[in-house]
């Protein structure tokens, strides 16, 4: 099949994702009533699960509000209808999914519980979707929690700003901030999340001390920006990070300052026709939300990686994070982490210029990206011929854009006297899809029990089905106890970085030791450790 017809079968099965029904709205609602800090909510109930969606965690970031903290939310009178997700945060359109309505009020969460009371205290899990901080929302039917809230647990799911409107840096911004910073207001709305958790989720039947954060991708990514944000102290008990830690090994890579990011701001409001204007950041509060989106990704693939990220601003993120993960500044909290087998290939096969690249062409961009350590590299991840350069490429992208990271962060917090658990993804399931093997974000359906992916079902064989349920349960424990384990699970063992204990989640469920070891001493040449 030719790389065309590769990318427009993934652009079609994928774009079906929306399609889905949500499991939430398909049995006629029970009303049950909530009492929030801000008032009164009534939600559905689908198969003993209670489901509120689309309940406000801060004001509306529109108009003046725009760039700005989160904001509370305004007390509402009488009960507020939360049986519908509210809107996607806006964002560039993407091949691989439809968050369908988008509004630049989108600051809502979505709860999951089977607690028959507010005394359960039932653990929590927060979900912090992925989609380089770009693209995604909460509401997407792959993340529909139900089934995941039947293993014992609350499940929350949320929004948060995204590209040019949640991380989006200017001098401006900085001058009028009490801080003298900008940037990072998706992950300000993901901590004004946890603290809406911490206030109101006891009335779901939760305990509001045994919250685990947990996040795929740029999600996972989040995840870490947490454990090292003073901001997000004591929000949460455990974490979970999932494909995503800091980025590529190599340093220069992760470095993303706001003096950097503010030269992207002043190229943004030059693109909308706001620079010259008497008052700059005015004019750009009065563009549409849509403006902002189609100035900032102008001629940029809003699919091939992260352009808007989380900066490093002495503020919300101290430091580098692999730095401060490092120097063991992260929080002491159980780490469960781990990568998927295949992680590059959604990002390297479909592309129709990787696919012309030659092998002088890889070797050449490895030389560039690598510099001094570019021969080690091309060692590890040769290309023979230019066939082989598409299968290099994305074997090095899974390794040094995805494990290595989520390696340095299992090492550091064990060494920091945290409980590690790693694994490794490597199912493949009997798909059109499985071209791609074990590819980024796959262990997604699986943790959430919802196998369609479109119209084109993961097949409910016993292998797949069993897989799934000792995810959600692996998941559930740990968000119970910081400890995967429990009754009728293969053991799970605890990470240390002399043995580099792991389980692989694949067609069995199996712990080995030695993660990635031919791999790590490359690692840590890159990474200068």
């Amino acid at each position: 099949m030719s790389s065309r017809n590769y990318i427009l079968l993934l652009a079609a099965i994928l774009f079906l994702t929306s399609l889905c029904i949500s499991c939430a709205g398909s049995a006629k609602p029970e009303v049950q009533k909530i009492t929030l800090d801000s008032g009164i909510i009534s939600g559905t109930m689908v198969d003993g699960v209670r489901a509120y969606l689309g309940i406000p965690f801060a004001a509306p970031p529109v108009g003046d509000l725009r760039w700005r903290e989160p904001q509370p939310v305004k007390p509402w009178v009488g009960v507020r209808d939360c049986s519908k997700f509210a809107p996607a945060c806006p964002q560039p359109k993407t091949y691989l999914y439809d968050v369908g309505t988008t509004n630049e009020d989108c600051l809502y969460l979505n709860v999951w519980s089977t607690a028959k009371s507010p005394d359960e205290k039932l653990p929590v899990m927060v979900w912090i979707h992925g989609g380089s901080f770009a693209t995604g929302s909460g509401s997407q039917p792959m993340y529909n929690g139900k089934n995941l809230a039947k293993q014992g647990a609350v499940i929350v799911t949320i929004n948060y700003r995204l590209g040019p409107l949640g991380f989006l840096s200017h001098p401006l911004l900085s001058k009028e901030s009490p801080q003298g910073v900008s940037g990072n207001y998706g992950l300000l709305d993901q901590i004004a999340a946890l603290k809406w958790v911490k206030r109101n989720i006891q009335s779901f039947g939760a305990d509001p001390d045994r919250v685990t954060v947990f996040g795929e991708s740029a999600g996972a990514a989040s995840v870490c920006d947490l454990m090292v944000s003073p901001l997000a102290e004591g929000l949460f008990q455990q974490a979970i990070s999932e494909s995503g830690s800091f980025g590529d090994a190599y340093p220069i890579a992760r470095e993303n300052t706001v003096e950097k990011a503010e030269k992207t701001g002043l190229d943004v409001a030059a693109a909308l026709g706001c620079d010259k204007a008497e008052n700059v950041l005015a004019a750009m509060r009065q563009k549409t939300a849509d403006d902002i989106i189609n100035a900032a990704f102008k001629n940029y693939d809003a699919n091939a990686g992260t352009k808007f990220r989380p900066v490093i601003d002495g503020w919300v993120i101290p430091d580098n994070p692999w730095s401060l993960f490092t120097a063991g500044k992260q929080a002491k909290v159980p780490l469960l982490i781990g990568t998927n087998a295949n992680e590059g290939t959604i990002f390297i096969l479909p592309k129709l210029l990787i696919q012309k690249m030659t092998q002088q062409d890889y070797e050449a961009y490895i030389k560039y990206l690598y510099k001094e350590n570019s021969a080690a590299v091309l060692v590890r991840f040769p290309a023979a011929g230019n066939e082989e350069v598409p299968t290099a490429y994305s074997r090095m992208f899974t390794i040094m854009n995805f494990a290595a990271g989520s390696l340095h962060a299992a090492d550091t917090t064990a060494a920091n006297n945290s409980p590690v658990y790693m694994y490794k993804f490597t199912r493949i399931p009997d798909t059109l899809l499985k071209k791609f093997g074990s590819f980024h974000g796959l262990e997604i359906f699986y943790l959430f029990g919802n196998f369609m992916i479109g119209i084109m079902p993961i097949p409910d064989t016993p292998t797949d089905s069993s897989l799934s349920q000792a995810i959600m349960k692996y998941w559930t424990n740990f968000a119970r106890t910081g400890n995967p384990n429990g009754p009728g699970l293969p053991y799970w063992p605890g990470y240390s970085s002399s043995k580099r204990e792991y389980i692989e989640l694949g067609e069995n469920v199996t712990a080995s030791a030695g993660l990635y070891e031919e791999y790590r001493q490359l690692i840590d040449m890159v990474a200068g450790r």
